[in-house]
């Protein structure tokens, strides 16, 4: 009577927890493949029907010889459950920091019809369209992203950049989503609409690497595809062997030992290895504000070799200031810069207002990256390019601007006519981020399509040899030098004419990381973008990417220790009768193992203090 008990209750178990493996099991069958619920559905499915068979016979003929292992079918789904739950839990702890981001948009916002009005409407933020006038109160986060029409505040951008200290905000100044307003009431002109925010991009980057794969991942997914036929056959091998050999008990104990194979094999540790690894890692960096395209791109961010960074904007603040220009000149190439967001056309811009001087308004502009602009004007065709595009074309000697200056040259039909010379200060943590990179074993180059005496100067600075300094250098000629060099590279740049490169360095197995204020096309060629404020989140991008990576390799070799130990004492019977819950067990401790080693990577990246 108490083994029809459990068999009633093994059923139950069997009914209800099990359908959900059999189902994945019978689902992989049709697809002409298997999995790891294949292992375990024929594990609980002979450990049941060979108890109900012997059960009924027994019961039938009077007899009770044999054991029954219903309890150990139905503890063998608790166990495996259970790993599951541990598994769903890890996901869902790793992916707080997305949820974190969801929860930074407001769901409503406060629309007003100008900026003076005192009182508006409440709507969903899901409605707002770009135009829209938005009010934004002391304490309340930013809807979407907008400019600033009226009032001024400091800016809590914590959130989304990972700089701890506000930062101003007053008219005509950007604001993101997120962010908040600390001590003033602003009043904000939608730029996108409610859905299209940079958080929301930033959402969906976050979320896309938390579900892509990795080479490692992959390379696991192929082991595991191959894994589970060979122990098929090793666990009907078992069968077959216990059969022939030990003739007494022998179907019992061919049964208990094969079931305990298809089970303590069950790769199911092997299976959370990469992927609990790879959300506590891009988790952890989209909490410091950096973005992690890809499980891949996370991955070869743990194996560059050397960074090659660029100068204007990335290792200088990106903000030149114009030093030495005649009006006329400054005139004419306002006129080319208008529209541009480069940093040389900002400082022309500025410069422009400063004087009070009125730019005439030219005509088929054209930018091109490491270049310069053009276009026509007063029936000309003028051009504002580089100094090295200047040197090449030998116009350099006819104007004769100052060494050791970023210098553009103003060019009208084919004759020089005159130069801009500007300054842009170095960041100060510039210095810093060489001497970690040098700590960590990652010698820096620079590469920039300024003039030689400007990049030595710099270099001098920054403590880079001259054989790390690569001046004049063009679009093509950085992609070159990537496609040149044989280490991997992590490719660091902000502007159009680092797009190119950005995206090399990701195609020859490093990795591109753009500036995230930098030029949108930088931006979307690279595969790891950081805050614009914060260029020491290189090295806590490749410290993040290096022990993920670390991780990934503990949490395999458990997993695997734990298989290749595991098999051959269950095919000699080493766990005894009761081996099939033995193995459930082990599994269950096994999962548990990497799924603590990957909250432990997860709970010490949250501590790791921002560079």
């Amino acid at each position: 009577a108490l083994r029809w008990i459990l068999a009633g209750v093994a059923s139950v178990s069997f009914i209800y927890v099990g359908w959900a493996f059999f189902q994945s099991a019978w689902e992989a069958l049709r697809a002409k493949t298997s999995n790891m619920d294949t292992l375990v559905s024929i594990g609980v499915i002979s450990a049941y029907v060979y108890s109900l068979v012997v059960l009924i016979l027994e019961t039938s003929s009077g007899t009770h010889q044999l054991a029954t292992y219903f309890m150990d079918a139905a503890g063998l789904l608790a166990f495996i459950s259970l790993g599951h739950f541990l598994e769903a839990r890890t996901t869902a702890q790793a992916g707080g920091a997305l949820r974190a981001l969801l929860e930074l948009q407001p769901d409503h916002v406060e629309r007003v019809d100008s900026p003076d009005a005192d009182r508006g409407d409440r709507l969903p933020t899901s409605q707002v369209v770009p135009g829209d006038l938005l009010r934004v109160r002391p304490g309340e986060r930013v809807p979407v992203d907008g400019l600033v029409v009226r009032g001024a505040t400091a800016v809590d951008e914590s959130s989304i950049t990972g700089e701890p200290l506000p930062v101003e905000r007053s008219e005509g100044d950007e604001l993101l989503a997120g962010t908040i307003s600390t001590n003033g009431l602003v009043t904000v002109r939608a730029t996108v609409d409610g859905n299209s925010t940079s958080l929301s991009r930033i959402v969906e980057i976050v979320r896309a690497a938390q579900a892509s794969k990795s080479r490692i991942q992959k390379f696991v997914d192929t082991v595991a595809s191959v894994f589970v036929p060979i122990v098929l056959v090793i666990a009907a091998t078992t069968f077959v062997l216990w059969l022939v050999l030990a003739p007494a008990n022998g179907l019992q104990h061919a049964v208990v030992n094969a079931v305990t194979v298809l089970v303590i094999a069950c790769p199911c540790a092997l299976g959370l290895a990469t992927p609990t690894a790879i959300m506590a890692g891009s988790g952890a960096a989209s909490q410091r504000g950096i973005l992690v395209r890809s499980a891949d791109a996370l991955e070869r961010a743990a194996t560059v070799e050397g960074f090659c960074f660029d100068k204007t904007g990335t290792l200088t603040e990106g903000r030149p200031e114009v030093l030495e220009a005649e009006d006329d000149v400054l005139r004419r190439a306002g006129s080319l810069a208008r529209g541009s967001n480069h940093p040389l056309s900002v400082a022309i811009a500025s410069e422009l207002l400063g004087r009070g001087l009125n730019a005439p308004v030219a005509e088929s502009i054209e930018e091109q990256p490491g270049v310069g602009l053009s276009g026509r004007l007063e029936g000309a065709r003028w051009q504002l390019v580089s100094l090295a595009v200047a040197g090449r074309r030998g116009w350099v000697e006819a104007v004769e601007p100052p060494e050791a200056t970023t210098c553009s040259v103003l060019v009208r039909d084919e004759a020089p006519v005159g130069f801009i010379t500007f300054s842009d200060r170095t960041r100060p943590e510039a210095p810093r981020l060489v001497e970690r990179l040098r700590g960590m074993g990652l010698e820096p180059d620079l590469l920039t399509g300024d003039r030689v005496g400007v990049a030595r100067s710099l270099g001098r600075e920054l403590g880079l040899g001259e054989a790390a300094i690569h001046a004049e250098c063009s679009p093509e000629a950085k992609v070159e030098f990537l496609r040149r060099d044989p280490r991997r590279l992590a490719m660091v740049g902000d502007g159009i004419n680092d797009a190119a490169a950005l995206a090399e360095a990701g195609a020859r197995g490093g990795v591109g990381i753009a500036i995230g204020s930098g030029a949108n096309v930088a931006v979307e060629s690279a595969d790891v973008v950081i805050p614009g404020d914060r260029l020491l989140s290189t090295i806590e991008s490749i410290t993040i990417a290096r022990a993920t990576r670390r991780t990934i390799r503990q949490n395999l070799v458990l997993s695997l220790l734990y298989n290749t130990c595991a098999i051959p004492a269950a095919a000699f019977g080493l766990l005894g009768l009761h081996g099939p819950l033995v193995a459930g067990l082990a599994m269950g401790l096994s999962s548990l193992s990497v799924v603590s080693n990957s909250l432990r990577l997860r709970f010490s990246l949250q501590r790791m203090p921002l560079e």
